[in-house]
């Protein structure tokens, strides 16, 4: 285990893969994290089981998507602790209830041409509005869109284009809706966090992160955001410190509360791979997915498992 962080701020890494599985089962990858009302963790992988069921222990309390995915990516709780689940390879979003039932699927009639800014086209996440149940789609891989729907799935209005100006987007990679409105996008490849109203209008964007891969809100209601990032050098300088993979701390007017970790990438507690999803439980406790698998691959051979999946446990 290790310590990061200092102050409010000061968490204990969990050191290896977090969550007790049997032993024939992987999570290979863990793309995406989420936290319901009741503290259970729902890691979305690409190992034997599409979802497992935690509780904040780490103890498997179900599992299940077999064969409802081509490549899960994203996935977040609504106020009803219902499950939402995109799919970027099937072009797909869906909803279930907690135990894996089928509620509803957003998906075009065929999959959208790249950048057409039609949906879908490689999607990456979902979020929904805490106030009235509309949906927000990062349009993200193939797109540079976010699609906001109706709570009964009718299309209402898309923004976003290709760029690196105020309210263009190179990866819409993650997304949140604090209670006040404001939506916060992880716009990965530009290295920032952008906040727009929830009609699209551009407000700010926050800047000095490395990749920003994904967002989560802190579940108590403090004004905090938590941003996981992706590495933001290249094989030459892999050893430089403070350019990610981390976690960063903000609160909702941009100010770095914390960076958690200044290594590179490894292996060692207390240091990353790659931040693909996060989430905040009710104790403020961070949970880190990590696509360890395909970023270990950019810099050398993957081995047969790299950790994927780590909590960091808040200190009183």
């Amino acid at each position: 285990m290790a310590t990061l962080g200092t102050g409010t701020f000061t968490y204990e890494t969990s050191g290896e893969d977090w969550g007790e599985l049997p032993a024939d089962w992987t999570l290979q990858e863990a793309t995406a994290v989420a936290v319901d009302s009741r503290d259970r963790v729902y890691v979305f992988n690409r190992g034997t089981h599409p979802m497992l069921v935690f509780d904040e222990d780490g103890k498997l309390l179900d599992h299940w998507g077999d064969g409802l995915f081509s490549n899960p990516h994203g996935v977040s709780v609504g106020p009803d602790d219902t499950l939402w689940c995109v799919d970027n390879a099937d072009h797909t979003v869906q909803q279930f209830t907690a135990e894996g039932k089928p509620l509803l699927t957003l998906r075009a009639e065929h999959p959208a041409q790249s950048m057409s800014g039609d949906p879908f086209c490689l999607p990456a996440h979902l979020a929904v509005d805490p106030r009235d149940g509309c949906l927000y789609v990062a349009d993200g891989y193939g797109n540079a869109r976010v699609h906001k729907y109706s709570p009964d799935g009718r299309l209402l209005l898309s923004w976003g284009e290709s760029g690196t100006d105020p309210g263009c987007f190179n990866i819409v990679h993650n997304i949140v809706i604090d209670k006040e409105g404001w939506v916060y996008i992880a716009d990965r490849e530009n290295h920032r966090v952008q906040v727009f109203d929830t009609n699209g209008r551009y407000e700010t964007q926050w800047n000095n992160l490395s990749k920003a891969a994904c967002v989560s809100l802190d579940p108590s209601g403090a004004p905090l955001l938590y941003v996981g990032e992706y590495f933001a050098g290249i094989p030459s300088n892999k050893t430089g410190t403070n350019l990610g993979p981390r976690v960063t701390v903000l609160n909702t007017a941009g100010e770095v509360q914390a960076r958690l970790s200044d290594q590179s990438y490894g292996d060692e507690p207390g240091r990353f791979y790659a931040p693909h999803g996060i989430a905040v439980d009710s104790k403020g406790h961070i949970y880190v997915a990590e696509v360890s698998w395909s970023e270990y691959g950019r810099f050398m051979d993957p081995p047969r498992q790299v950790r994927s999946l780590q909590k960091l446990v808040k200190q009183s």
